[in-house]
This record gives structure tokens, C-alpha cells and sequence, in this order.
């Protein structure tokens, strides 16, 4: 018998299910940094500042369904938006399958773990702050260059 084909590998992002499209999501928290944005260049800068909503030690969003609520600038994926968002990781998988490259090996969805991704190093548990620990006008001082 042949093993089914997973879903990421036969279908486009637009024909996924939500579920299926929630799933894409390996917990790595790098979109919930707070990135900083030069006016004059359109530059992109990755902070170690986690949104306040973000649990540190899972990566993951405490208020999900209510985000935007919360946070109206959060990130929001969709298959239409996903290749706007051109400071999203190479890591990402939304990013990863709209570009056509396959899953890494240590994404949850392959590993079957969902801490592959904190193991393989990939996440930001351990290398953040809660942007609630830093002043606004010293954001500027947690500028780093290890995204992936």
C-alpha cells in the first residue's frame, strides 16, 4: 500500500482547510518579535522583544483567538498575503511552501513532536524578552541578526 501523500506536499496554500493552514504553524514565535522599520529605507529589523501575548517557554500566542482584539498590527497569514510579509523567516513554513521548498525535517508536522522545533534550535525559546520588560525607546538597543 502506498503511504498517503500529506496534504502540504498535494495541495496549494489556498486549498488548504484552516486546520490545516493552523497546522503549517511549527511554533518557532519569530513572528511575534517586535520588528522595527526604517522610514527612510523600508528596512525590516528583527528585535529579541516577544509580544507581550507571547508564553516564552512554548513560543505560542495566549490570547490566539483574540489577537487582533489585542493587537490589531498582528501578523495575520493568508494564502493571499503570505508572500507580502517579506520579513518572515526562510524557516517559515507558510513561506517555505509558497516559495515550493519542502518542510524541514524538524517541523512538527514531519517530526511528529511539536518541541522538534525548540531542539533543533529554531525557535526563540530562551533567546527573548516580553517586549513589557524593555522601554519602548530603548527597542532600538534589542536589534539582532540570528534570524534564520
Amino acid at each position: 500500500m502506498i503511504a498517503e501523500i500529506p496534504f502540504w506536499q498535494r495541495k496549494r496554500l489556498d486549498e488548504m482547510t484552516p486546520a490545516e493552514w493552523e497546522s503549517l504553524c511549527d511554533g518557532c514565535g519569530l513572528c511575534c518579535l517586535q520588528k522595527l522599520e526604517d522610514e527612510d529605507t523600508g528596512e525590516v529589523y528583527h528585535t529579541d522583544l516577544a509580544c507581550r501575548y507571547m508564553d516564552l517557554e512554548t513560543c505560542r500566542c495566549t490570547v490566539y483567538s483574540e489577537r487582533l482584539k489585542k493587537v490589531p498590527a498582528c501578523t495575520v497569514l493568508t494564502p493571499d498575503t503570505v508572500n507580502e510579509y517579506h520579513w518572515m523567516p526562510q524557516t517559515c513554513a507558510y513561506r517555505t511552501l509558497a516559495e515550493g521548498r519542502p518542510l524541514a525535517d524538524w517541523h512538527p508536522l514531519r517530526s511528529g513532536d511539536p518541541d522538534s522545533v525548540h531542539r533543533a534550535g529554531v525557535s526563540v525559546r530562551g533567546k527573548v524578552v516580553s517586549e513589557d520588560d524593555v522601554a519602548e525607546q530603548d527597542w532600538e538597543e534589542h536589534i539582532i541578526h540570528w534570524i534564520l
